[in-house]
């Protein structure tokens, strides 16, 4: 049974072009334009986003930061004992899977007698760059989305559960596809050169105000053009004189 937080609009017909540029253009209005930070590396950025798995931000960068201090090369992560791994990465959770994970990966993007390396993706078609890393162990389309986006620049758009929660919200997304179809029809439906910024935005939208058991429909930038809005329940409104705790994405 669906709950409250889970209800979306009756199916609807794939978003216009003219109705996405509305979209983005609220959202551009409310949080502005992010910019492109300097590009990641890849190992670091699929590394991290193994590593935010079932954890907040906080946790995933004091695990990253412990396990680059005792093991500053990627070979010497893929070589030490598992142990010594799960020990680094324990403040960001489920460190016995994750540890395993990312030396799996480290092993199998590093080829025989070869340092571990991702350098050559940019020298492919993007689909090819895509289907190679959702090959690599506990690698789905969200993870290969956000290496190909921030440390290559490349067309990709990563649908993390903020994403895929507003964008069903506002009828962008189809209620019910898998994560494989998310990332289709995100990628088909954001105009190319503003993927970052859709993906950012959309993000933003869902932590400060599309919360996933009650929005704030009554604050909501989006209200008037969302068709979910009075579907679910709304956030409590807050006592006179509160401030809303900042979150930044």
């Amino acid at each position: 049974m669906d709950t409250v937080g889970d209800m979306v609009p009756p199916a609807r017909r794939p978003p216009s072009p003219a109705r996405v540029r509305r979209l983005r253009d609220r959202l551009r209005a409310v949080y502005g334009v992010p910019r492109m930070r300097p590009h990641s590396h890849p190992i670091a950025e699929l590394i991290l986003t193994v590593l935010s798995q079932s954890t907040n931000d906080r946790n995933r960068d004091v695990a990253y930061l412990r396990l680059r201090e005792r093991l500053p090369l990627w070979e010497q992560v893929r070589d030490a004992p598992l142990a010594v791994v799960e020990e680094a990465i324990r403040p960001g959770g489920i460190s016995k899977v994750k540890s395993a994970r990312i030396q799996a990966i480290l092993w199998a993007i590093s080829g025989e007698g070869r340092q571990p390396t991702l350098d050559w993706l940019p020298g492919v078609p993007v689909e090819e760059a895509r289907s190679y890393l959702v090959t690599l162990p506990g690698v789905g389309r969200k993870t290969a989305a956000c290496v190909l986006l921030f440390s290559f620049g490349l067309r990709d758009v990563p649908v993390d559960t903020h994403v895929s929660r507003v964008g069903t919200r506002l009828g962008l997304l189809r209620p019910g596809a898998s994560s494989e179809q998310l990332h289709d029809e995100m990628l088909a439906l954001t105009p190319r050169g503003e993927e970052l910024e859709l993906h950012v935005n959309l993000l933003r939208h869902g932590r400060r105000t599309c919360h996933a058991r009650r929005p704030s429909c009554q604050e909501c930038a989006l209200a008037r053009m969302c068709p979910s809005r009075g579907l679910i329940a709304p956030a409590a409104p807050q006592p006179r004189g509160s401030t809303a705790k900042a979150i930044t994405a």
